[in-house]
Order: C-alpha cells, then structure tokens, then sequence
C-alpha cells in the first residue's frame, strides 16, 4: 500500500526536475572546440559596384597577382580601372573532428569601398589557421542579404550589401589533430563556474556509474575516468551528456545598460530595509516682453521691456517602503506602483546599492 506524499513535496519534486538541466547543456568536454579560420581573396562579377581602384590599390595589385599566376602578364605601367571586382577578407570555424573534403560555411566582408557585393562570385581562396597553416579552400556565389539603391544624387540602403555568406562555400583540406583517444582522463569545462553545479555535477555522474568515477578539479572543471580506447569514450560521453543535473542557482546581480535603459534583475536579489522616494522637478521659462508706449505729445520712444514667466511643476510620486528580503517581484510591483522609468529605475537602484540596502552586485555597462 502506498503511503500518501504531501501535496507539497511533489510541487517541490515538480520544481527539481523541470530545473534539472543536461550536462551537454552545461559543460563541454575539453579539447573538443571549434578553431577560427581566415582568408584573403576577390570577389568578381559585380555589377558595377565593386571597388573604386583609385582609392584601393591592393585590389589591382591582387588582380595583377592572380592573373600572372595564370600567366597572365600585364605591364606594370596599365592601370586598371575595374568597377566589377572587390577585395574581401573570409572568415569561418572549423568544427571539431571534421575531416577533409567535407564542407563548412564562410563569411565574405568587403575590404574596400565597394558598394555592394551582390551577385558576386569568390574565387578560390586558401583558409588559413592561426598555426599558417590551409585547413580549407573557399569558393562559390554569394548570398547578400542586403540591397543598395542609388539615382540622381539619391540612395537607400536595406541592412548590410558588402558582407555576404556562402552556405557549404569552403571544402575542408586538412583535419586538425586531437588528443581525444588515450589514457588522460575525461575533462567537463562548465559554461558558467560554480562551486554548487560542479559538486551536483560530481554526484550525478557518481551515481550513475557507481563508485568514484568523477572528481571536481575546481569551479570550472570536472574530471571522468574514461577508457583509452575512442570508441568506448564516445559512448561514455554519450551517457555523460544526457545526465541530468539542477545547477546551482546564480550570484544576485542587477545588470544595467545606461545607454539603452535596459534593467536585468536576477531571481536571487533582495533588499534590506529602505525607503524610496522618486520624483522629477520641471521648470518652464517662457518669454512674455512689455511693450511700453509713450504718452501724446511727451516726446517719449517706444520701450521694450522683457519680462518672464517661470513655472515650476514637480510630480508627486508616492513614498514606497522596502521591508527587509523583499524579492524580485516585490521591488517590480514597488517601481511600477509609482511609474518609474528605465531611467528612473537605474537612478533607484544606484542609490539603493550606495544606501548598503540593495544586496546584488551592481554591473553598469
């Protein structure tokens, strides 16, 4: 016979698993990572609205370059004027454990002045690591996102025309060596360092496997004995990264953005006792001249006399008091009951955290 579970443990049960995250979604496993790649190259085939050669003198010289590779020569005294060619700079990730002659994705960005690079075509270009060494070949027909238009002095612009993507646009080369496979241990690198999430973390993965299988290096990292041989660590980690764990919940914070009045308010903030009072103070000054007019036959000019008028209107916002612990909702219901701005709010907070009652971390970006 089953015993009866208070209504409350099972809400509180309800809460754990809908907070319970995957370890894939919290952690990543050291070594496997993406490596940036970058290039140099030319786009042909625009119309009309390529570089101005006048003003980029690398793009003819890479023309020039290009075309003596070919054989090609053009005598150094001819200058180009081209209006259908652009230089572009590309750049792409390398995805980890991908392997030559599979294909990634790159992004072409205009170096010079050229308006726009749509319908324009990149030809071959090398992919280089940080190392010097071409991991991947790009080319293909671009897709811009983005339009220019320009008649009789007139333009308009529709998001950004000299940047562009080639889906599937650079063939992979080289792979990049690992050390995936041997006898190091398994390393999980947490997103977010947190002393809570690593030991939960720890305990899950202990539990899964039974005995001490997992060892928490520090905030960050957590450390898996694993077999030597590739195949069973891809299904170890396979099981490792659909474990799931209830991360520790975060430091109190309150984020501020001045310049766009953006107010991020963490779940754990709180507030000690304190009262707020907020109001704004206008003063209008309007200009109201006297003209004085002479009496008949007195000789008397006429007279311009300024004269004033100041008014002062300052709003009447109500007093709002703090209890001690109040929470997120309490202080949004409070700010929003006396029809604080953005503005208002950050200037609410700041005086809060300088009055020691705001217990979060400020952050002003």
């Amino acid at each position: 016979m089953f015993r009866r579970i208070p209504l409350l443990l099972l809400l509180a049960l309800a809460l754990s698993n809908a907070e319970a995250e995957r370890i894939k979604d919290l952690a990543m496993v050291s070594g496997v990572r993406t490596n940036q790649l970058v290039g140099y190259g030319l786009v042909v085939g625009l119309n009309g609205t390529g570089d101005q050669t006048t003003q980029t003198p690398f793009t003819v010289r890479s023309l020039k370059s290009m075309m003596s590779n070919m054989g090609i020569t053009i005598p150094p005294d001819i200058n180009l004027q081209l209006k259908n060619v652009a230089a572009v700079s590309i750049h792409a990730d390398l995805p980890p454990f991908i392997k030559p002659g599979q294909t990634i994705d790159v992004t072409v960005s205009s170096i010079g002045n050229a308006k726009s690079l749509n319908g324009g075509s990149l030809l071959m270009t090398p992919l280089k690591g940080a190392d010097g060494a071409t991991y991947a070949i790009a080319q293909g027909n671009l897709v811009v996102g983005g339009i220019s238009a320009a008649s009789a002095g007139s333009s308009v612009t529709v998001n950004v025309p000299s940047a562009g993507r080639i889906p599937n646009g650079a063939t992979v080369e080289r792979q990049v060596a690992d050390n995936f496979g041997g006898n190091s241990p398994i390393v999980l690198n947490l997103h977010q360092a947190d002393f809570t999430t690593a030991e939960r973390v720890v305990e899950a993965i202990n539990k899964t496997f039974g005995g001490d299988v997992a060892a928490a290096i520090d905030a960050s990292s957590i450390q898996v004995r694993g077999p030597a041989e590739r195949n069973q660590r891809v299904s170890l980690i396979a099981v490792l990264e659909n474990i799931e764990v209830a991360p520790g919940q975060s430091a109190a914070k309150v984020v501020v953005n001045a310049r766009t009045g953006t107010v991020v308010i963490g779940m754990n903030v709180r507030v000690g006792p304190a009262a707020v009072a907020h109001g704004n103070m206008t003063v209008t000054i309007t200009s109201d001249p006297i003209v004085s007019q002479p009496g008949p036959f007195s000789n008397g000019q006429t007279a311009v006399v300024p004269n004033a008028n100041i008014a002062v209107n300052q709003e009447k916002k109500p007093m709002f008091l703090f209890n001690p612990g109040v929470a997120l909702d309490d202080i949004v219901r409070a700010v929003n009951q006396v029809g604080a701005s953005p503005t208002d709010l950050i200037a609410i907070l700041e005086a809060l955290k300088a009055a020691g009652a705001l217990k979060a971390e400020l952050i002003v970006i």
